[in-house]
This record gives structure tokens, C-alpha cells and sequence, in this order.
């Protein structure tokens, strides 16, 4: 006969005292409530029922005990709150379904615990200590007020630890309950974010990462002129930041959501489509960004050197091909985590940092070289860019100088996005960390999302043509009329004064060649003009 379930009262009267109740390798399903009604528990075994899903609230009530429980290979989601007060050894391991903690109140007697996943116990660490560290310290504040020495010269508080050890009421302990496994260096006992002021300034980078990319993108898309180069490369380059900003916001809002009981949360999230979603993300939108921002630079320096060749300067299909090669390589070297190349799940923050396997240190390794050598043409790009177009024998004019700080201002961008990350990953692929985990989210948080927080002001907001398109665009609702004509008169002086210049035969400056980029459409001058 087969049993699916315990119902209620199925031990009633079975023993008047306590009994160790064994029940390995049944096929119940179930549990029901009132089950061990009227039984006196030492210990209960329920290990290796696989088909074991659930057990009612109410299971325990009226029974008392157990001290010892085990539900080891089974498929219990959960445990319940209530009947577990007086367990001080719970064993739950390869229960790969319980994946969050009943509440801690409920498990007051714990002493020792043997898990499944290393986040659980990090709940036991820090509550239980808590609740201890309050009992011992007024014990400690009796002993440290004075408290007169008994009639054989010893005083109460050093009686009681040394004839009951298993208090624990040592004024300079933490005691804690045994828990294994231990968390690892990945995965510390704490938040997702840890640290109060990283929440705070992980929405702040969110909110403008987000409005400012989607603006970049809004008014690009929408406005009715030609798609330049420029404005391609622009869009592709606000695409890949603002999904950096959707990477922050799910980290931001798990972080809100799972606080101070991220322990009940991790391995759901860690393992879970949430995680794997946000480790896409942000893997996807860096190797974007990085690639478009490489791509931006080789074509502006390829415009700069061919100003007055326009046969050899680059078409539009040219640069959508390589993009799409960017985009087919970005999506590649994102999805390999997912599918065994590293993963997603092993620290909070959902970065690819497993490096447990030669493959997965070979593409951890891989993608950070591939960052820093980007970064290095970038560079590159941009000061040969500037000693093309600068010439020392004239005096450096306002418009040189400008454009050389704002290119200034993006390497220095791209570096301190790029160094600080680089250096600490690249020791760590190495096997030789510099920081823990907790101090990488700091890192991460401040010197990661740079790029994505920068690029949507530096390269478009900032400039002139994206306010003549917001001006434009505006004047079409009735609003800022005055402003798009004063743009639209500027434009038509600024092509006058083109043509004299070629027509005259005069040295080029800077602004010249800043012009003529600008008029294909690449928007070198950043705003100066």
C-alpha cells in the first residue's frame, strides 16, 4: 500500500516516551497537520524522501520535541514557523528546494546546523549571536557593576561560566550557532550592496544613467533628419549605456527588496532568471559600450586624417557592419556564462567571476585584456586625432583649446573606468586577489558604471547639435521657436563661412577640421564651435 501522506494523529499513543521516529525512504508526499499529535520527539528523520514537498504549519502542535530533525534529501520548499522551538540540531542537506529559512524566532534552541546552501548560515550568525550577546551582557554588566564575591570567595558570573560552559556567557565571546557550510570570500555575510552609502549613490548613478541615456535615444529616433553616422553610432552607444542602467536598477531594487535578509533571498536570486538577467546585461552593455566607443573614436580619427579625401572616408554601411559585428560579439561573450563559461551566480552583484575552471579563467581573462586594449586605441585615436589638426605654428586659439580638454575629458573617463576595474579583476583571474568581495562592490559601484553615466553628457547632451535637435523638436509643439531659429541661421552662416574658407585656400585649424567632421555628422567639436 502506498502513502502519500501523514495524516493527523498518526502517532497518537504510539509511545508514553521519548522515541527516536525514523522515517527514511518513504513515498509520502506530505505532511499534515497535528501529525506527531501526542508523541514525545527526541529525534525525527525524514531524510531521502524525495517526493516529501511539504509540511503543514500545524504539524507539530501537540507534540513535543524534536530535538534532532533531519530532512535531507527531500523536496521541501519550506519549513514551517511554528512546533521547530525546541530543535538544537537541524540537518537539511542536498535539500535543494529550501532555499529560505523559517522565521529565526521560531528555531530558538538551534545550536547546530548542517545546510544546504553556505547564505543560510549567515541568518543563524548574526541573529543568533544577537540574541545571546544581549543575555550575556547583562550577566557582564552585573559583573563589570561589582557584584560582591559569594561566602568561598568567587564571584556569580565567573560560578556560572565555568559550571555551565554550554552558556557561553563569556563577556568578550560571540557565540554563535555551528553552522556549516561556512560562506566563502564570494559570498560574505551581508547585503547585497553592504554598505548604506553604495545604496545611495547606486540609485543616484541609476537615475541619471537611465534619463540620460533614454534621452539621447528619444530625441535621436524621433527627430526627422537624416541618420548620420554620428547619429548611429550615438544611438548604438545610448542603447548599451542605458542597459548598464537597467543592470543597476535590478540591483538596486533586489537590494531594497531583500535587506537585512538577503541570507533568505541569495540563492534564489544567485540562481534564478533575475540574476542571470542582470549578469546579461551589464557583460552585454560593457562589451557594447566599450566596442562603440572604440568604433567612434577609429572613425572620427579616420574622418580627421581624410578631411579632404572624401572618397576614402567611411559610408554609412561600412559602420553598420561594424557594428552589427560588435553586437553579434557583445551577445556572444554574454551568453557564455550562461551556458558553463563562468557564471553569473557565483558572488551577489551578478558578474561573471568564476574562475573555477581553465575555460572560465581563459574568458574572464580574455575579456578584460580585450577592455584594457580598447581603451589603449581609444587613447590612441584621440591623440593623434589632436596632433593632426593642431598646428604649432600659429597660436593655439580658444576653440584648440577647448576641444583639447573635452578630449582630455574622455580619456580620462575611459581610464577611470577601465584602470581600477582591469588591475583588481586581472589579479584576481590570476588567482591572486587584492580585495575582498565587499570592497569590489565599492569599486564597481564607483569606477564601473562611469562610462555609462558619462557618455550620454559628453558625447550628445553636452554638444550643440543635440540641443538644436531639442530646440527643433520643441518648436514643433509650439516652444522654442526663437532658439531653432537662431540654430537654423547659425547653420546656414556656418556652411557661408565653409565655403569661403575652402574657396580662400587659408591654413586649416582645428576648426576647420572640426567643421568639416561636424558637417558629416560627428560631432567632434563636443560642443565648441
Amino acid at each position: 500500500m502506498r502513502i502519500d501522506i501523514i495524516p493527523a494523529n498518526s502517532f497518537l499513543g504510539i509511545a508514553k516516551d521519548y522515541i527516536d521516529m525514523n522515517l527514511v525512504r518513504n513515498g509520502f508526499k506530505e505532511i499534515k497537520s497535528y501529525a506527531f499529535n501526542g508523541t514525545k520527539l527526541n529525534t525525527l528523520i525524514l531524510r531521502d524522501n524525495r517526493n516529501l514537498h511539504h509540511i503543514q504549519e500545524d504539524a507539530f502542535e501537540g507534540a513535543t520535541g524534536p530535538s534532532y530533525l533531519d530532512v535531507s534529501s527531500t523536496a521541501l520548499s519550506s519549513l514551517p514557523s511554528k512546533g521547530l522551538s525546541q530543535v538544537r540540531s537541524l540537518k537539511a542537506t542536498s535539500a535543494f528546494a529550501l532555499k529560505s529559512l523559517p522565521p529565526l524566532e521560531g528555531l530558538a534552541e538551534l545550536l547546530e546546523a548542517e545546510l544546504t546552501y553556505p547564505s543560510h548560515c549567515c541568518a543563524f550568525h548574526t541573529w543568533h549571536r544577537k540574541q545571546r550577546e544581549n543575555a550575556s551582557r547583562k550577566f557582564c554588566d552585573l559583573s563589570e557593576a561589582g557584584m560582591e564575591p559569594t561566602d568561598d570567595g568567587m564571584n556569580l558570573i565567573i560560578d556560572i561560566n565555568f559550571q555551565y560552559a554550554d552558556l557561553e556567557f563569556g563577556c568578550h565571546s560571540s557565540p554563535f550557532v555551528m553552522c556549516t557550510p561556512k560562506p566563502d570570500a564570494f559570498n560574505p555575510c551581508e547585503d547585497l550592496l553592504g554598505f548604506p552609502f553604495l545604496r545611495c549613490l547606486t540609485w543616484l548613478i541609476t537615475v541619471f544613467a537611465v534619463a540620460g541615456n533614454l534621452a539621447v535615444l528619444v530625441i535621436l529616433l524621433i527627430s526627422h533628419y537624416k541618420l548620420t553616422i554620428s547619429r548611429f553610432l550615438m544611438c548604438n552607444l545610448a542603447f548599451a549605456d542605458l542597459c548598464m542602467g537597467l543592470y543597476l536598477m535590478l540591483i538596486a531594487f533586489m537590494d531594497f527588496n531583500s535587506r537585512h535578509e538577503y541570507y533568505n533571498h541569495a540563492t534564489s536570486w544567485q540562481t534564478g532568471p533575475g540574476c542571470s538577467t542582470a549578469g546579461f546585461l551589464t557583460v552585454f552593455a560593457s562589451e557594447l559600450s566599450v566596442y562603440t566607443l572604440t568604433v567612434i573614436s577609429i572613425e572620427r580619427w579616420h574622418t580627421i586624417t581624410n578631411a579632404m579625401h572624401i572618397n576614402k572616408r567611411l559610408r554609412l554601411h561600412h559602420v553598420a557592419a561594424m557594428m552589427a559585428a560588435g553586437w553579434g560579439f557583445s551577445v556572444l561573450v554574454a551568453l557564455l556564462p550562461l551556458v558553463g563559461v563562468s557564471s553569473y551566480s557565483k558572488v551577489s552583484i551578478c558578474l561573471p567571476m568564476d574562475i573555477d575552471t581553465m575555460a572560465s579563467q581563459i574568458y574572464v581573462m580574455a575579456v578584460l585584456i580585450l577592455n584594457v586594449v580598447a581603451f589603449l586605441v581609444v587613447g590612441f585615436c584621440y591623440i593623434c586625432i589632436y596632433l593632426s589638426v593642431h598646428n604649432p605654428e600659429h597660436s593655439t586659439r580658444h576653440g584648440d583649446t577647448k576641444i583639447a580638454k573635452r578630449m582630455a575629458v574622455l580619456i580620462f573617463t575611459d581610464f577611470l573606468c577601465m584602470a581600477p576595474i582591469s588591475f583588481f579583476a586581472i589579479s584576481a583571474a590570476l588567482r591572486m586577489p587584492l580585495i575582498t568581495v565587499s570592497h569590489s562592490k565599492i569599486l564597481l559601484i564607483l569606477f564601473y558604471p562611469i562610462n555609462s553615466l558619462c557618455n550620454p553628457f559628453l558625447y550628445t547632451i553636452f554638444t550643440r547639435a543635440f540641443r538644436k535637435d531639442v530646440c527643433r523638436l520643441l518648436s514643433h509643439c509650439g516652444c522654442c521657436d526663437a532658439n531653432s531659429d537662431f540654430y537654423r541661421s547659425q547653420t546656414l552662416a556656418s556652411q557661408h563661412t565653409c565655403t569661403n574658407k575652402v574657396a580662400d585656400k587659408k591654413p586649416h585649424s582645428l576648426s576647420f577640421y572640426a567643421h568639416h567632421v561636424k558637417m558629416k555628422g560627428c560631432f567632434l567639436s563636443k560642443g565648441a564651435t
